[in-house]
């Protein structure tokens, strides 16, 4: 069987916090306010995960009321979470995601974010798009108030 999963995530920019999207530290002067890192795509990127199996969304597994996951590392919730699709014996056809954001420009670090997720999630880069944009100084990400991501995943698995 093959399903579609879809994830979205957004989170403030603040200064005093460092500005982590797809696993990659982007030298900025603000950075993403949240529970763990706040890394916007790779949240999106779980939720997908995690919708394409029915299996909920990342708030049910990494609460943030437990303190275990206060400034996690999201590569490391998305390896849990790989580790726990691969059991269920899914394979992820591709990843598709969109990062919004007025600045920081994400483009140069869109190479090293596809090469941390398939990684992490044990697939080829060939497998991974990554895709930015702006809102075109529209609305608190076109401000510069924050910053968004969407994903879509297509994985195989017999449910």
């Amino acid at each position: 069987m093959i399903r579609i999963g879809q994830g979205f995530d957004v989170h403030q920019l603040v200064e005093g916090r460092e500005c982590m999207v797809g696993g990659v530290k982007i030298p900025y002067e603000k950075g993403l306010l949240g529970h763990s890192d706040a890394d916007v795509l790779l949240h999106a990127i779980i939720d997908a995960l995690l919708g394409a199996c029915g299996l909920g969304d990342i708030g049910h597994f990494f609460p943030d009321s437990d303190v275990l996951y206060k400034d996690a590392d999201s590569l490391i919730l998305l390896q849990e979470i790989w580790q726990k699709l691969k059991k269920m014996e899914v394979a992820i056809c591709n990843i598709d995601c969109t990062i919004l954001a007025e600045k920081p420009k994400m483009y140069p670090y869109l190479a090293e974010m596809k090469e941390k997720i398939a990684e992490t999630c044990e697939i080829e880069k060939q497998q991974v798009n990554l895709k930015a944009t702006t809102m075109e100084t529209m609305g608190f990400i076109g401000r510069n108030e924050g910053i968004g991501a969407m994903a879509i995943v297509l994985i195989e698995k017999n449910f």
